[in-house]
Parts: structure tokens; sequence; C-alpha cells
């Protein structure tokens, strides 16, 4: 019965999971009520267009409304129109095809076998991008149907019709999805990771810390800091989208929209992961490397780690102006300033000392030298606006 439990066990722990989700979801904004919302809206959706197409006008094949407005209440109010519209040409191509089809041959297997191939090889057609799929549903629900009729297929055409102006007007008018917020969690995100990185680095430096493991997991985590940008990016391409045909961006009072700030913020967090990288990198091989001199030399651990706690620190307060809620960043830019100052004072330093401690080994001076013009680059960069 061990299976059992280990069964009851995974069981609970998604319970749990779920029961989280839902305390998320009631507490505050965030991607648990954004989903809640969405869920609703499909709904919504669904059960307004069989009002009028089932209930109120009876209609002879009512269900094909509220299955397009399920679908088409998207992530994007971008998104529904675009994929409806291609949703409902792709239906629209396969149910003349099917109905032509099944009209001349009669039956249903000979036109299946003859009209499946042809509308799967339209569905490849780009301009239906992902929805071309849908030709080969609006084939099928035509040979299914067992008495195949024009009048029929343009009712099937004409209620994906209705059902996709419900579900895309259900997506625009009530609560247009938006995700500004998800866009700044993301760049705070990335931010916040990077600034713990340089922080545990410079801590262990600091005390005399080079084993090897160590290094390699800070050097794990700085690579992994780069897909954590990548996500970053991803979600100002999914805000900007968000906005398009969005009644929420509209007006004084309408959410903004993610501007040139975020593309500078991009950048420099792009650059802050490439720094990392290539700090840990370093560190990674003074750990590994034989000559313990130049493992416990102060002159080397004592600048080096002031220099990154200090990049930590700028890059933490640099998530705070950049990234906040609007209004709230301000007594943060000051603080930015003086991190940035004392970061390029610590820069300074190194640029001292750093030359005569790697001096007889041409290839560590050249590493340490790009390092340092990078950081610099850095650190003009943290106090751009």
């Amino acid at each position: 019965m061990e299976w059992a439990g280990r069964a009851g066990g995974a069981v609970r722990r998604h319970g749990a999971t779920a029961v989280s989700a839902v305390r998320r979801a009631a507490r505050g904004p965030g991607r648990e009520r954004d989903l809640t919302v969405q869920a609703g809206k499909a709904a919504f959706a669904a059960c307004l267009a069989w009002a009028v197409a089932g209930w109120w006008l009876q209609a002879p094949v009512a269900f094909v409304a509220p299955w397009m407005a399920v679908v088409l209440v998207e992530s994007t109010v971008y998104r529904s129109l675009a994929h409806g519209l291609q949703q409902l040409a792709a239906i629209a191509v396969g149910t003349v095809v099917a109905t032509a089809v099944a009209l001349v041959l009669g039956g249903t297997m000979v036109p299946m076998v003859v009209v499946l191939p042809t509308v799967l090889l339209l569905a490849q057609w780009r301009r239906l991008g992902s929805q071309g799929i849908y030709a080969a549903t609006g084939a099928l629900f035509v040979l299914t149907d067992g008495q195949v009729s024009m009048a029929t297929s343009g009712a099937r055409i004409a209620e994906a019709v209705f059902g996709a102006v419900v579900g895309i007007a259900v997506n625009a008018l009530v609560r247009p999805p938006v995700y500004l917020r998800d866009t700044r969690a993301a760049l705070k995100d990335a931010a916040d990771e990077a600034e713990r990185i340089l922080s545990t680095v410079a801590e262990a430096l600091a005390d005399g810390e080079w084993e090897d493991n160590a290094a390699r997991v800070w050097h794990e985590r700085a690579l992994r800091l780069g897909r954590l940008v990548d996500q970053a990016r991803s979600a100002i391409g999914w805000s900007r989208e968000s906005m398009r045909g969005n009644h929420r961006g509209l007006g004084a009072g309408g959410i903004p929209r993610p501007g040139k700030g975020y593309d500078d913020a991009l950048a420099v967090l792009d650059q802050v992961a490439v720094h990392i990288a290539g700090v840990t990198r370093t560190v990674l091989e003074i750990a590994l490397h034989d000559d313990e001199t130049v493992r416990t030399d102060p002159q080397l651990t004592g600048p080096y780690a002031d220099f990154l706690r200090h990049t930590a620190l700028a890059i933490g307060l640099y998530g705070q102006t950049r990234f906040a809620e609007t209004g709230t960043e301000q007594p943060a830019h000051r603080a930015l300033r003086e991190a940035v100052d004392e970061l390029r004072r610590s820069l300074d330093e190194l640029h001292r000392k750093l030359p005569g401690t790697v001096r007889d080994d041409p290839d560590a001076l050249a590493t340490h030298g790009a390092l340092l013009v990078q950081a610099r680059r850095l650190a003009d960069q943290l106090v751009q606006d």
C-alpha cells in the first residue's frame, strides 16, 4: 500500500497548493486573481452566447456560439481579435469545403477521406496562424452531423461569427487583461536575484572563502539570471500587447503603457547578467587556481569584495527606483546615486590595486581589465533616467 500513501501525499500537496492559490486570489491583485477573472469572463461569455443563440433564438446549431465565445476570451484583447478573425476564416473554409464535397459525393466516409487531407493542408497557410486547425474542426462538424445542407452550414458559420463577437466583446469590455504588474514583477525579480548573487559572493570573499563548489554554484546562479532577464523581456512584450485595443489604457486615469523606461531597464539588466556571469566566472577560475597566494591575497579579496558589495547595493536600489509602483520610487533615487558614487570609488581602488596583484599573469590581467571596463559602463547606466 506504499503507492496509496504516496498518492495520498500527492493529493494533499496539490490540495494545499490549490487552497493557497485561492487565498492569494482573494487576498489581492496577482496572477491567481487574473486567472480567476479570465475564467469567469469565459464562462459568462459562453452563457451569454447560449442565452441568445440557444435559448432565445433557438438556432439549429446554437452550440457553436458558446464554444467560440469561450475560446476567444484570450489572454489579451489584441489576441482575441486577431485569433477570432483567423479562426472564423478557418472554420468558414472547412465548412464550405466539407459541405460542397459532401453534397457532391454523398455519405460521410468518402467525403471525410477527401476533405480532411485538403483542409489540413489549408490549415498550414501562414495567414491562419495557429488557428488553422479549426478548418478541420469546421469540416468535421459538417461531416459528422448526419444531414448536410447549405442552410445548416450557413447557420453554423453565422453562429460562429456571433460567438466570436460575444467572446471578443466580453474580453474587451469586462476588465480587459493588463500585464504591467507582471512586467514590473519580472524585472524586479531579475534585479533582486542579481543583488542576492553579488551580496553572497561579496560576503564569502570578504571572509576568505574560495571553495570550488560554492563558486560553481554562484556561477550557475549567474547563468540562470540570464533566463530571468529573458522572462522579463517576454513580460514586456505581453504587457505591450495587452494594451492594444484595451480601454483601460485610455484617458487620464488609464493604466500607463510600458514605455522606453522598460526597454532601458531591460538593457541594464542584460548588462548586469553578463557582468555577474563574468564576475562569478572570474571567481570560479581563481577558486580553481593552484596558487594559494592569488586566492588569499587581501589586496585582491578586500577591494574585490567591496566592489561587489557596492554593486549589489546599487542594483538593489536601481530595482526600487525603476520597478516600484508609481510614486514610491522617489526616496530611493538619492540613495541610488550615493551607492553608485561608492561603486565608482571601489572601482578606482580596484584600478589602483588589482594590476599589481596580477602583474605576473598577463591572462588574468586582461580578464580583470575587461571586467573593470564592463563594470564602469554598468555604473554609468545605473543612474541614467
